[in-house]
């Protein structure tokens, strides 16, 4: 696998140490050669690095293994989960599912990620449902084609909206983009 391929949450192993991709991007400087602009999550050492790396550099991804899961609540920088088969519980850092804590909600399942016996992150579904907190007053006249505007879920995350939408209502989001899809299902 080549470095151009890295998407965030991707998991890859280099030097012995086992990476965690939280934002990846392509640049193209005003001369010279594009580079992928990374930030990674070590998730041994539990820290966090900006790096670039050439497009074609060569990367070994991570076999993990998944298990389904259940976000119980986030205390002390620590996200619990539980494995609603056999009651297991799981802890992450909160810096490794930085990303992902923007969508979770308490009791949402998700997919536990294993490298071996090491528990090292989540997958998210492709869509949540999240309640809107806040957002502008709908302006008479606004339409599905406008440009939209802001609104802040339930979770912290802020994501464009249509002009119609407001403040309680319930949308989906894409957990893979973090756009707006539509009103959730009722």
């Amino acid at each position: 696998m080549e470095a151009i391929e890295l998407r965030a949450g991707m998991t890859f192993e280099k030097d012995g140490k086992l990476i965690k991709v939280l934002e990846s991007n392509h640049h193209k400087p005003g001369k010279g050669n594009t580079l992928m602009q990374l930030k990674l999550y070590d998730v041994r050492a539990g820290s966090t690095v900006q790096t670039t790396m050439r497009p074609s550099e060569k990367i070994t991804p991570a076999v993990l293994e998944k298990k389904s899961a259940q976000y119980l609540y986030e205390q002390d920088g620590t996200s619990f989960f539980m494995d609603t088969d056999t009651y297991e519980q799981y802890e992450l850092p909160d810096e490794s599912i930085e990303h992902e804590r923007l969508y979770l909600l308490e009791n949402a399942m998700v997919q536990i990620e294993f490298y071996g016996d090491e528990v090292i992150g989540i997958t998210l579904p492709s869509t949540v449902d999240l309640k809107i907190t806040e957002t502008q007053p709908t302006i008479k006249g606004g339409s599905v084609t406008s440009g939209g505007k802001p609104a802040t879920l339930e979770t912290g995350l802020v994501v464009n909206v249509p002009e119609f939408i407001q403040t309680g209502e319930v949308i989906q989001i894409n957990t893979a983009t973090g756009t707006y899809q539509k009103r959730a299902d009722k």
